[in-house]
């Protein structure tokens, strides 16, 4: 993870915990409640409000009232975050590949797909 992070630091200037939490706003649409997303990021809501208030300083996202309850806050995914997101994706990919699928070869990689799978289907019964 480390090596991900640095990675992602040195060619993009994105700490890996920021590029997640822009990830999980892209794939929420957009916009997550606030609550939601340190959930997601496995953050605490008052570590996440650090790094959410770091991000907008940046352009990256924004803070609006949630529009199902006027009492939440979401963050939401701005065009700036969604462009360094896109820029920084190739990154990551390449790095998750070499550190951790390329060292299981393809036998590795089948068993690994196949608890995932097992892990999937299990989840999806509820």
């Amino acid at each position: 993870m480390r090596r991900l992070d640095a990675e992602l630091v040195a060619e993009h200037g994105l700490p890996l915990v920021h590029y997640d939490v822009l990830v999980q706003l892209a794939e929420a649409g957009g916009a997550r409640r606030m609550s939601d997303l340190a959930n997601a990021v496995l953050l605490s809501r008052s570590g996440l409000t650090r790094l959410v208030d770091q991000l907008e300083r940046q352009g990256l996202v924004s803070r609006r009232r949630s529009a199902a309850d006027a009492r939440g806050i979401e963050a939401v995914l701005t065009g700036a975050g969604r462009d360094r997101l896109r820029a920084a994706a190739p990154t990551h990919l390449r790095g998750v590949r070499r550190l951790f699928l390329d060292p299981l070869g393809p036998e590795g990689q089948a068993s690994l797909a196949g608890a995932w799978g097992a892990i999937d289907a299990r989840d999806a019964e509820g």
